[in-house]
């Protein structure tokens, strides 16, 4: 693999955060917004930050493919070794409505496995940087993530939860992305989703998750395989290693007794 320009892939998702933020206000909610399908809301910025960041990207690697939310019908980087897996706006519902949780998310992805990873979140003044193998940061920042070993009174990202759970909700971005990245920061204990998600949701927030410490697997504790023709894969949990067994054990009851969501 040729040597690539990591800190460049970190401008050019800052400047898609730039760019994202020209249609972006605190509290106020965006008209220009459709249903692309039931529940999948996406704007004007979502493709407009998504045909920069292919034009740049694309220049910068060209060899790579391309796997994004906005042009996923186009499957050319499939079983390419490097491609680009990118979501230009993760957390749509919340930019749509004025609010803080959303971000640009930007995975390189090598054969099956994410080995780069950067999150930026104007909103929130915070980018996420992490590299496999190497770090993970925030801001500059080296994190470590959460060590929690006890479920009970755990952190867990939602707007309430059930007090006969015994958990503990804390500030829950719309972004999964952001979700996980609370994890490798030591702000949340467990993030998991049983739903069928997409690749650019959390790859980059894969990355950045394990390198600081925090287990990544698909919700029933499977290794997530990327780079597929589909990039779908059943939900995800990232939470603190020594939590992992339990997490798995749940989640995999409440499906058995609930069913995944498709």
């Amino acid at each position: 693999m040729a040597e690539i320009d990591f800190d460049r892939v970190v401008a050019i998702a800052r400047a898609g955060g730039t760019l994202a933020m020209r249609h972006w206000a605190l509290g106020r909610k965006e008209s220009n917004i459709w249903e692309k399908s039931p529940g999948q809301v996406v704007s004007d910025a979502d493709l407009a930050v998504d045909r920069f960041l292919r034009t740049e990207l694309e220049k910068l690697v060209p060899s790579a493919g391309w796997l994004s939310e906005e042009t996923h019908i186009d499957h050319s980087g499939a079983g390419d070794e490097l491609t680009w897996v990118v979501d230009p706006i993760d957390g749509t519902k919340d930019y749509v409505a004025g609010k803080t949780g959303w971000c640009v998310s930007i995975a390189l992805v090598q054969n099956d496995a994410p080995i780069f990873g950067v999150l930026d979140a104007p909103a929130m003044k915070e980018t996420w940087v992490a590299k496999a193998g190497s770090h993970t940061e925030v801001n500059g920042r080296s994190i470590t993530a959460t060590q929690r070993s006890q479920y009970e009174g755990c952190r867990i990202p939602a707007e309430e939860l059930p007090p006969e759970l015994k958990l503990t909700a804390v500030p829950k971005p719309n972004s999964i992305a952001l979700r996980m990245a609370m994890v490798a920061d030591d702000r949340a204990d467990v993030v998991a989703s049983t739903r069928w998600g997409h690749e650019w949701d959390i790859a980059a927030a894969h990355v950045i998750a394990a390198e600081a410490g925090a287990s990544v697997t698909n919700a029933l504790g499977e290794t997530l395989v990327y780079n597929g023709t589909h990039g779908k894969a059943l939900g995800v949990l990232c939470c603190s290693q020594n939590l992992y067994d339990e997490a798995v054990a749940r989640i995999s009851k409440y499906v058995s007794d609930n069913g995944a969501s498709h």
